[in-house]
């Protein structure tokens, strides 16, 4: 694999452990730097497209999401009242990917994490890169646990605000707020609960199966400016948000008590333009291409950054070249998912036509059907 024997991940989330169980199991020595000394993961659950699936089989984890997650057959629209507006179906022609599927976020990562370690990843916690150097033929790498490394292979992949992405690249930007906020919550999920289902009216609220018995809920409030909010005012909040929907959304709505786990998370966004890479150190997932839930491919988007990241490389005839054609490969595909969530999101604030919010939607899923 264009002469990587030894190589660095910085970030043990869905890109960065996929990354490492990628290249130690072609045959790398690999150390995965991650900040949090508890290994955790921020989130409720996970809403996977079958492109996402899809690159969860080249990874070889769809059988386990089959068996912690839950898998649909598509997605339904409906407007404030529980009308139905459309029914989406996937759309990969593989009879062996599901359509679509859910799973908790917690659970995709202990599954993650269960595999770097089983593929001899050397995990290293609560330790993160505060120096690095690259001189053309290796980069050294200084860490916070007072260490220098030398790798053939850096990868930064430590999310929206990373600090692998300031290092390389000082003068990049920074991510960018939507105006719109996200809430999330989990809950039992109903018995007649066959799809992911999203409700469209003064916001969009969903539900999305992620596991025989949860499902987790997603509202994605306007708000002009970033807010925070008081973890005691959280339940009452959201009450507040989901406010006037019928249906499964009020039911929900009168559930919520002091029982409830609900996250609350402005929506930012970056598209960092090429090149991704300095010397032999490259970024991956956010760190370059952040985006919102619009179109449920973020962490889709991740895995695939590893797989072709490592198929570059292998084909490659210098790390130089395999950094190069990576970068050219994923850029358009990946600035399609962030510019389209980005328009469905200004779609939402400006109250458009839920008919034209749904076009765009299976326009851009169509799009993302696309071989990597």
């Amino acid at each position: 694999m264009a002469d990587i024997r030894k190589a660095l991940v910085i970030g043990g989330g869905v890109g960065g452990n996929s990354t490492a169980l990628l290249l130690a199991r072609s045959g790398v020595h690999v150390d995965l730097f991650e900040a949090d000394p508890a290994w955790r993961v921020y989130g409720a659950g996970l809403t996977m497209t079958g492109a996402t699936l899809r690159a969860f089989r080249q990874l070889g984890m769809l059988d386990k999401i089959r068996e912690h997650g839950a898998l649909t057959e598509g997605l339904k629209l409906f407007d404030q009242t529980g009308k139905l507006i459309s029914a989406m179906p996937g759309h990969l022609d593989d009879p062996d990917i599901p359509h679509s599927g859910g799973i908790l976020r917690p659970v995709l990562h202990r599954l993650l994490c269960e595999e770097v370690r089983a593929c001899g990843v050397n995990v290293q916690l609560g330790v993160v890169a505060t120096s690095i150097e690259n001189d053309g033929e290796r980069v050294l790498v200084q860490s916070s646990d007072g260490r220098e490394e030398a790798y053939d292979l850096v990868v930064g992949a430590d999310g929206c605000f990373s600090a692998t992405r300031k290092m390389l690249f000082p003068d990049s930007s920074e991510p960018k707020y939507t105006g719109q906020a996200c809430w999330r919550l989990l809950a039992p999920r109903p018995a007649d609960m066959v799809d992911a289902e999203f409700y469209l009216g003064k916001i969009k609220v969903g539900f999305v199966p992620c596991s025989p018995t949860e499902m987790y809920m997603f509202a994605l409030e306007n708000e002009p400016q970033k807010q925070r909010k008081r973890d005691e005012d959280l339940i009452e909040n959201m009450r507040s948000v989901i406010a006037g929907f019928s249906g499964r959304v009020d039911k929900v709505r009168e559930e919520l008590g002091d029982h409830s786990s609900i996250l609350y998370r402005p929506l930012e966004v970056l598209m960092m333009p090429l090149p991704w890479h300095q010397g032999r150190c490259v970024l991956i997932g956010d760190a370059v291409h952040s985006t919102t839930p619009h179109l449920a491919s973020g962490a889709g988007i991740a895995v695939e950054d590893a797989i072709v990241l490592c198929d570059e490389l292998a084909r490659a005839s210098s790390i130089e070249a395999g950094l190069t054609a990576f970068g050219q490969r994923r850029f358009e595909r990946c600035r399609l998912v962030v510019e389209n969530s980005v328009r469905l999101g200004a779609m939402e604030i400006a109250g458009a036509d839920p008919r034209e919010f749904g076009a765009l939607m299976d326009a851009s899923a169509r799009l993302l059907v696309a071989s990597i």
